[in-house]
């Protein structure tokens, strides 16, 4: 079997955090997102090759990443993108990603920025048990967040129904961009896009094929992120944490009051500063404020702000207001 972790995204909505650097590198305690993914697929004996799906613009930062991780498998597979609108959407990007690494085997697409409580290899049983498309569903708890996803309706273990986006969920159990198909059917990838078909969402690819072949979805509980909003970020973290607090050994802090779910990374400073639900990247200083529900970049320096949901970019400078 392959492996596919899609790593092709932009994720503007997270500027200028994810600007230049891949949001699957956002850490998530000691690890990043996607390193997680990475860690169960190099121990899955039955995956025996990992593509790593991203764009040209973002491409030296993952050599850079794989060739210092402790991971066996993962290769990079470039698709030729720069910027958001050049992309080739996901269903695009697979199909060229299969043609051009050539891939004839059982294939696992997982996203880069998925948090997922349960453990791939789970998911990796139950498709082999029927060797037929099968995509991972979660309950999202809330109509209004459903929208934002592929609502899937089941009967038993079949998915009956399936769409993408709906205006008006009737359900609130979704498709969380984890799927596994047979090495039989990777040629209906192609096509369904020569079909003139929605090459953006795999979840159009999903509806279109729940109509033709039978599809199946390995549902679970606990918790699920799909990281792409800074919101989603700081209740990953909170959600790792659990109410605690990590602090490096190399961080400064004076007089400074850690409350839960903060992460305060290498070397940063704090002097007289409250925080709570909060993430301090390394070598950045917050002096004499407060920051709640934020995330300040690396080399960032705040002196005497009050910050609620902020979201502060590396290398900035902001004193009294004023921002340099």
């Amino acid at each position: 079997m392959k492996a596919v972790v899609l790593a092709g995204g932009y994720a503007t909505r997270m500027w200028p955090i994810t600007k230049h650097r891949p949001k699957m590198f956002l850490p998530i305690g000691d690890a990043t997102v996607i390193d997680r993914i990475f860690a169960e697929l190099e121990d899955d004996d039955r995956i025996d090759e990992v593509y790593v799906s991203t764009n040209e613009r973002f491409a030296p930062e993952f050599e850079s990443h794989l060739a210092d991780s402790e991971f066996e498998k993962p290769t990079l597979s470039v698709e030729e993108t720069t910027e958001e609108d050049d992309k080739f959407g996901v269903v695009g990007a697979l199909a060229q990603l299969i043609d051009r690494e050539d891939v004839d085997d059982d294939l696992l697409v997982v996203a880069g920025d998925n948090l997922m409580s349960f453990d791939l290899s789970a998911f990796v049983d139950d498709f082999f048990e029927r060797e037929a498309p099968t995509l991972a569903a979660y309950d999202v708890g809330s109509r209004e967040k459903a929208t934002s996803y592929g609502l899937v309706e089941l009967e038993g273990d079949r998915v009956v129904d399936f769409q993408e986006k709906p205006d008006d969920p009737n359900s609130t159990l979704v498709s969380i961009a984890c799927y596994a198909f047979p090495q039989g059917l990777l040629s209906l990838f192609d096509t369904y896009l020569e079909g003139d078909n929605n090459p953006d969402e795999p979840g159009w690819f999903v509806q279109w094929l729940q109509d033709r072949e039978p599809t199946y979805a390995f549902t679970f509980e606990g918790a699920w992120f799909d990281i792409g909003t800074p919101e989603s970020y700081l209740e990953a973290v909170a959600w790792h944490l659990e109410g605690e607090s990590l602090v490096a050994e190399s961080a400064t802090l004076e007089d400074a009051t850690i409350g839960e779910n903060v992460h305060v990374m290498d070397d940063a400073t704090l002097v007289e500063t409250d925080l709570d639900h909060a993430v301090i990247f390394p070598e950045a200083t917050v002096e004499r404020g407060t920051v709640r529900r934020s995330i300040i970049d690396e080399g960032t320096r705040i002196e005497e702000l009050d910050l609620a949901g902020a979201l502060i970019g590396a290398h900035t400078t902001i004193t009294n207001g004023s921002d340099d």
